[in-house]
C-alpha cells in the first residue's frame, strides 16, 4: 500500500492506493472494511446457490439505518424467476454459517445482512488507528485505467467561484466557492488530478467605467488597503453618474425612434443627442475598453493592476475557507483566436446564421427545441459570454487534456451551460461535450449582515465570527481555556455558513439565517465542531499515549453503542464512493451527523473517567477512531476541525 501527499485543501489528509486485485469490480479489501463483507458474502452465496458471484456483489447495498443491516440484497434484482420473498426465505436458508455475519435474515424481498460485531470492531478500529488520515481514501478510483497504474490518475478541472472584479461577492459565488471547493477536495481523495479554476469576471466595458472611475474618485492609499471594497466604491460612483446622463440620452432616443416610426425627419434631435453621447462617461467607457482590445500598454497596466491587487485580496479570503486555487482565469484569458476559430467553425458547419445584423445558432434547427436560440457575435461585432466560454472550452482541453471538466454555476445558468455543451457538439466536439458537466445549486435567500444587504464575503464571514465570538463569551471558564478565541471564533463562524450552505441537496435555495446557523442546538456548524473538541477533550484527558490504544483489548467493548458506532466507522469508505455518485454535500453531512447523534447517546454508557484501566483503553481506541474519522470527513468537506471550544 502506498500513501502520498496531497494538496493544501485537503493538507491534513493522505491519499493511500493499493496494488492488490479482486475479480468483483471496484473490491479493495485493503481501502475498505467493508469490500471484505462484500466479497466475502457474495463467494459464499455465490457457493451455496450458484448464483454468479459477480451478479451478487454488484448488487448488495448500503443501507439507510443500522437496524437494516450492514448490507442488504434485494433479492430482485437477481432476475431469477422466482417469487421474490419464497427466494428471499430460500437464500437466508442456504446461507452457510460464518465466522464475519450472522445468519441473514428475510425482510420481505430484502436479505438482511448483519456483521459479527467482534471481528468488525477489530478490523476498523485497528485500520483507523493505523492509517488515520488515509482511511477512507481510494487513489485507485481514480485511475484512467485500473489494471494499468502506470497510465497515471485521471484529470479534473473544477471551475467555481468566479467573482466579478469590482463587484460584490454575492451569495452565488459564496454556493459555488463552498460546493465547488468540496468537489475538488472529494476527487482529490478518490485519487483524481484536480485542478481548481477561477474564471474572473475580469473584462469588459465595465473595466473602462472602473479606470475612468479612478481616475475622478480613486485613492492609491484605499485601493492598497482594500482593493475589492475600493474599486467598488469608485464602480458604484462613477455608475451613479451613468445613470444620471442616461436619463436625456434615453429620451432623446426614444423620441428620434417615435419620429422615425411616423417616417418624420429627426435630424434635429439626432444632433442635439450626438454631443451628449459623446461626452457621457458610458461612451468614454467604451473608447478605454476598445484601447483594452488594441493593446493600449498603459490602459492594460491600469487593468492588470486592478486585476492582481483583486486576486490577492481573494486568495486571503479563500485560505479562510480552505480553498486555494491552481490557476486564476479570467474572461480576458480566452485568445481572440480561440473564439474565431469557433465562429469559422460554426460558420462553415452550417451551425451559425446572420439574424439582423448578429451571428446567431438556432437550436430549434439542431434537434434541441428547448435551448432555444443563442447569439454569439453582437450587431457591432463584438463576442458574449457565450462566446468566450466557447473559446475557453476548446483552450482547456488543448492545455490540460482534462478526462472531465466540472462548472460550478447557479442554477439560473442551466440555459447557458446547456447551450455552451450542445454548441461544443454541433461544432464536432460531441466526445468533448460529454465530458463536461454543470454542476447547479439553488439561491441562498435574505443573505445580508447585520449592518444591511451585504456586499461582500468578508462581511458576512465578520458578522457570524463576531455571533460565535458572543456565544464564546457565555462559558467563562472554557473561554480562557481557549489560546486564540477570537481565531477559533472565526473557524467556528466559517463552519457555521458552509455546513448551513452544505445541510441540504444541492438545487434546493435556502434562507440565510445567523440565528439558526450559529446555534449548538440541532445539525450545524457549531454542533459540528462541539462533537469533534469533545472526542479531542476525552482524549486529552486520558493522557495515554498511541501505543497504549495499540495494545487495548477490543474485545470489552461489548455494549450496543459501542458496536453501532463501529459498524457506522466501517462505512465511511463507503460514503466517499457513495458521495462520488451524489456530488452533494450532504451526503457527507448527513453521514457526520448520524455519527454524532450516536456519539451523544452513548457517552453515559460507554464513559473514559473511572472505568477499568483495560475497558478505558479500549473506549478511548473507539473514540479516537470516531474523531479521526469525523475530522477526515469535515477535512473533505472544506472544514477546519478544532480541538478546543
Amino acid at each position: 500500500m502506498a500513501s502520498s501527499d496531497l494538496p493544501t485543501a485537503v493538507e491534513a489528509l493522505t491519499l493511500q492506493t493499493t496494488s492488490e486485485t479482486s475479480k468483483f469490480p471496484n473490491c479493495f479489501p485493503s481501502l475498505n472494511p467493508v469490500d471484505i463483507y462484500r466479497e466475502h458474502i457474495a463467494q459464499k452465496l455465490g457457493e451455496a446457490t450458484g448464483i454468479d458471484q459477480e451478479k451478487i456483489y454488484s448488487r448488495l447495498q448500503w443501507t439507510s439505518t443500522l437496524d437494516k443491516g450492514d448490507l442488504v440484497l434485494p433479492v430482485a434484482a437477481l432476475q431469477i424467476k422466482k417469487k421474490p420473498q419464497e427466494l428471499c426465505e430460500e437464500l437466508a436458508a442456504k446461507f452457510p454459517e460464518s465466522d464475519l455475519v450472522l445468519p441473514p435474515s428475510s425482510f420481505g424481498v430484502h436479505l438482511q445482512f448483519f456483521f459479527r460485531p467482534e471481528r468488525l470492531t477489530h478490523t476498523v478500529i485497528r485500520r483507523i488507528l493505523k492509517e488515520k488520515a488515509a482511511f477512507g481514501t481510494n487513489g485507485n478510483l481514480g485511475l484512467k485505467d485500473p489494471s494499468d497504474p502506470s497510465k497515471g490518475s485521471k484529470k479534473m478541472i473544477v471551475e467555481f467561484s468566479s467573482p466579478n472584479i469590482a463587484k460584490p461577492f454575492h451569495a452565488g459565488h459564496l454556493r459555488s466557492t463552498i460546493i465547488g471547493g468540496f468537489l475538488a477536495n472529494l476527487h482529490t481523495v478518490m485519487g483524481w488530478d484536480v485542478i481548481k479554476m477561477n474564471y474572473l469576471g475580469d473584462w469588459g466595458k465595465q473595466y473602462g467605467l472602473l479606470a475612468n472611475g479612478f481616475k475622478r474618485f480613486g485613492n492609491e492609499e484605499e485601493l492598497l488597503k482594500n482593493p475589492i471594497g475600493h474599486l467598488f466604491d469608485v464602480y458604484v460612483k462613477i455608475n451613479a453618474i451613468v445613470s444620471e446622463q442616461d436619463v436625456p440620452i434615453k429620451a432623446l432616443k426614444e423620441q428620434i425612434k417615435a419620429k422615425k416610426e411616423k417616417n418624420e425627419d429627426a435630424s434635429e434631435l439626432e444632433k442635439e443627442l450626438a454631443p451628449l453621447v459623446d461626452a457621457s462617461e458610458d461612451e468614454a467607457a467604451r473608447r478605454y475598453f476598445k484601447s483594452m482590445e488594441d493593446g493600449d500598454d498603459a490602459a492594460l497596466a491600469l487593468w492588470r493592476r486592478f486585476r492582481d491587487l483583486s486576486i490577492t485580496k481573494y486568495r486571503e479570503t479563500y485560505a479562510r475557507l480552505n480553498i486555494d486555487f491552481d490557476v486564476y482565469s479570467g474572461e480576458s484569458q480566452v485568445k481572440d483566436e480561440s473564439m474565431k476559430a469557433a465562429y469559422d467553425t460554426l460558420e462553415k458547419s452550417g451551425v451559425a446564421e446572420k439574424s439582423d445584423g448578429a451571428v446567431i445558432v438556432d437550436f430549434t434547427k439542431h434537434g434541441a427545441k428547448k435551448l432555444g436560440k443563442a447569439i454569439i457575435v453582437r450587431k457591432d461585432g463584438t463576442p458574449l459570454y457565450l462566446t468566450r466560454d466557447i473559446g475557453a472550452i476548446t483552450e482547456r482541453d488543448e492545455a490540460y487534456h482534462f478526462d472531465k471538466m466540472i462548472y460550478v454555476v447557479a442554477a439560473q445558468q442551466d440555459l447557458h451551460l446547456a447551450q455552451l455543451f450542445k454548441i461544443t457538439e454541433l461544432m464536432g466536439h460531441k466526445e468533448l461535450a460529454n465530458r463536461c458537466q454543470h454542476i447547479n445549486f439553488g439561491m441562498v435567500r435574505g443573505m445580508s449582515t447585520r449592518k444591511g444587504t451585504v456586499k461582500f464575503l468578508d462581511d458576512v464571514l465578520r458578522d457570524v465570527a463576531d455571533k460565535m465570538h458572543e456565544v464564546m463569551q457565555k462559558n467563562e471558564e472554557k473561554y480562557k481555556q481557549i489560546e486564540d478565541p477570537k481565531a477559533t471564533a472565526d473557524i467556528l463562524g466559517i463552519t457555521s455558513v458552509m455546513v448551513q450552505d452544505m445541510s441540504g441537496k444541492r438545487v434546493n435555495g435556502y434562507d440565510f439565517n445567523l440565528e439558526a446557523m450559529t446555534s449548538f442546538e440541532g445539525d450545524t456548524g457549531p454542533y459540528l465542531q462541539y462533537a469533534h473538541a469533545r472526542l479531542c477533550s476525552i482524549i486529552r484527558k486520558a493522557n495515554l499515549g498511541a501505543e497504549d490504544l495499540d495494545s487495548a483489548n477490543l474485545d470489552l467493548l461489548t455494549e450496543t453503542q459501542a458496536h453501532d458506532l463501529v459498524r457506522l466507522l466501517s462505512s465511511w469508505p463507503d460514503v466517499l464512493v457513495n458521495t462520488m455518485r451524489t456530488l452533494e454535500p450532504t451526503t457527507i453531512i448527513t453521514y457526520l451527523f448520524r455519527m454524532t447523534h450516536i456519539l451523544s447517546s452513548g457517552y453515559d454508557t460507554l464513559r473514559v473517567v473511572g472505568s477499568e484501566p483495560e475497558v478505558l483503553k479500549a473506549r478511548l481506541a473507539l473514540y479516537a477512531s470516531a474523531r479521526q474519522v469525523l475530522n477526515n470527513g469535515m477535512r473533505v468537506l472544506g472544514l477546519s476541525p478544532v480541538e478546543r471550544m
